[in-house]
C-alpha cells in the first residue's frame, strides 16, 4: 500500500500515462505529429510521387468512365462490336493525349 491516502477514490493515470502507457496524440509532446512532419521533411519526393499517381489514377477513371458511355450508347443504337470497339479505342486514346498521358511511344505506330 502506498503511503498516500487515497480516500476511496480510483487511482487515475495522467493523460500521458493513459491507456497503454505511450504518449497520445494531442498530449502536449507533441510526438505524432512532429514525427509525420519530419518523415514529409526526409522524403519529399515519395509525397509528390504518391499525390500524382492519385491524380494519374483520378484522370483514367474519368476517361474509362467516358468510354463506358460511348460503348453503352453506341450498343444502344445498334452499332457492331467490331465498329463500337474501334471508335472506343480511338475515343479513349484521344482523351488520354488530351489528359496528357499518352508519349509518343504509347500512341499506335509511335515507335521509332
Amino acid at each position: 500500500m502506498s503511503s498516500t491516502v487515497n480516500n476511496g477514490a480510483a487511482s487515475v493515470p495522467s493523460p500521458p500515462d493513459a491507456a497503454n502507457g505511450f504518449p497520445q496524440p494531442g498530449v502536449s509532446s507533441g510526438a505524432w505529429p512532429r514525427a509525420e512532419e519530419e518523415l514529409r521533411a526526409a522524403e519529399p519526393g515519395l509525397v509528390k510521387r504518391a499525390h500524382r499517381e492519385i491524380l494519374d489514377h483520378e484522370r483514367k477513371r474519368r476517361v474509362e468512365l467516358k468510354c463506358m458511355e460511348l460503348q453503352e450508347m453506341m450498343e444502344e443504337q445498334g452499332y457492331s462490336e467490331e465498329e463500337t470497339r474501334q471508335k472506343v479505342r480511338t475515343f479513349r486514346q484521344m482523351l488520354m493525349e488530351k489528359e496528357g498521358m499518352l508519349t509518343r511511344e504509347d500512341r499506335p505506330g509511335g515507335h521509332m
